[in-house]
């Protein structure tokens, strides 16, 4: 993988990674795909408060970020959120916009991402109490190599079978060893090689239902840090 802007098609006003053949995010219902797998594969919103901080594997269109952020806002708890994500393949400012039109009750957060967040703009406040950092590059490089650890873990790679650069053991073990004790990980994937890899690198891995024709999804927790 290189560090570039992403390239797609589109289906149906949703983003194709031509890279990977993979849609970015449910041809069916992107906003709940990412409630069922992310936020209650995370037990979210119910572990929100103090300085919580969220990491995810692909940033994408930034849509995982705006159902947290709305989750987080509807929560009400004191605290700061940090959201870190690691992307190799940026998508360009006005390809995101076209995405996110398709989620009209986010359109306030996505005005506000739109407008502070580019590839090279590091880390940026969005609200008082949220701030983005976006990681360009391999996540094979860029993630062994964060100082930060994880109270929660988006693993949102395409496909395992289309893009296994972001599935293979030595980086889920980066995750688990950047993952607080008591952290957790939540991948729409239930496949076993992506389960065992978790298990191996510390984590206590749970098989649970999937979203929509996904019959399984995958949740992981780290009861001792590494």
């Amino acid at each position: 993988m290189t560090d570039q802007t992403a390239k797609l098609e589109w289906r149906d006003g949703v983003p194709i990674a031509q890279n990977f053949d993979d849609p970015y995010f449910s041809l069916d219902d992107g906003l709940a795909e990412t409630r069922h797998v992310f936020l209650e594969g995370n037990d979210l919103p119910a572990r929100f408060g103090g300085d919580f901080h969220i990491a995810e594997l692909g940033f994408g269109t930034g849509l995982n970020l705006l159902v947290t952020w709305d989750a987080w806002v509807q929560a009400d708890r004191p605290g700061n959120l940090h959201f870190t994500s690691f992307e190799a393949f940026p998508m360009a400012i006005p390809d995101m916009a076209t995405a996110l039109v398709q989620f009209p009750t986010l359109a306030g957060y996505a005005d506000k991402l739109l407008a502070g967040w580019t590839p090279d703009a590091g880390m940026v406040m969005l609200d008082t109490n949220l701030t983005l950092r976006v990681i360009t590059g391999d996540a094979r490089q860029t993630l062994p190599a964060w100082e930060g650890h994880a109270d929660a873990w988006y693993l949102d790679g395409f496909s395992p079978a289309k893009n296994p650069e972001l599935w293979e053991p030595d980086l889920l073990q980066a995750v688990a060893d950047h993952t607080k004790t008591g952290g957790t990980a939540a991948t729409y994937s239930a496949a076993g090689h992506i389960r065992r890899s978790l298990s191996e690198a510390g984590f206590t891995v749970t098989r649970h239902p999937g979203y929509g024709r996904k019959r399984h999804m995958t949740r992981a927790r780290m009861d001792h840090a590494n």
